[in-house]
């Protein structure tokens, strides 16, 4: 993971823990209300963390048609707005192996400048399609547990996030 930069280029993040994948859900409302049409968000955390779950809840911000689920078998999936607003193009990278050069065939670069590009397991494979990204950490307790809680930390890296609500999540 890239360090937060210490200039007002981008955000020193905000951690939080949730709960409840109810309240990971709300926070993907919350983050919404930030996003707009040309926004990289980098979801990373451990199997079940809830990064999909956080998705979930940024589709149901963004207004966007279609359940959102796993894009894990099919790579990319696509949410169009039902409100006029960007679409949702939903990444999982996780069985992509290379850098940038394996994003590529999915033409994110294209989808980036009117939508809003959610990628999951993206660390070390997307960083380079936007300077400016929303980086959103997903700790969770492994092993054997019922423990719910999640510690999450959100972090706006690049210009675009420098005072861009961030810290009030």
């Amino acid at each position: 993971m890239e360090a937060p930069h210490s200039s007002p280029a981008a955000d020193a993040g905000t951690s939080m823990t949730l709960n409840s994948p109810s309240e990971m859900q709300e926070l993907g409302r919350r983050i919404a209300k930030l996003l707009r049409p040309g926004d990289l968000v980098m979801l990373t955390g451990e199997l079940g963390a809830g990064k999909t779950t956080l998705t979930r809840g940024l589709g149901e911000g963004l207004g966007v048609r279609g359940a959102v689920t796993s894009p894990t078998f099919v790579i990319a999936r696509v949410h169009p707005s039902l409100v006029g607003g960007p679409a949702l193009v939903h990444v999982d990278a996780y069985r992509l192996g290379g850098g940038l050069d394996e994003m590529e065939d999915l033409d994110l670069d294209v989808s980036l400048p009117e939508s809003v590009v959610v990628v999951e397991w993206g660390e070390g494979k997307v960083e380079d399609l936007s300077e400016d990204r929303l980086q959103v950490l997903i700790h969770r307790v492994v092993g054997e547990t019922d423990d719910d809680r999640r510690t999450v930390t959100v972090t706006g890296i690049g210009p675009r996030w420098a005072g861009a609500g961030v810290e009030s999540l």
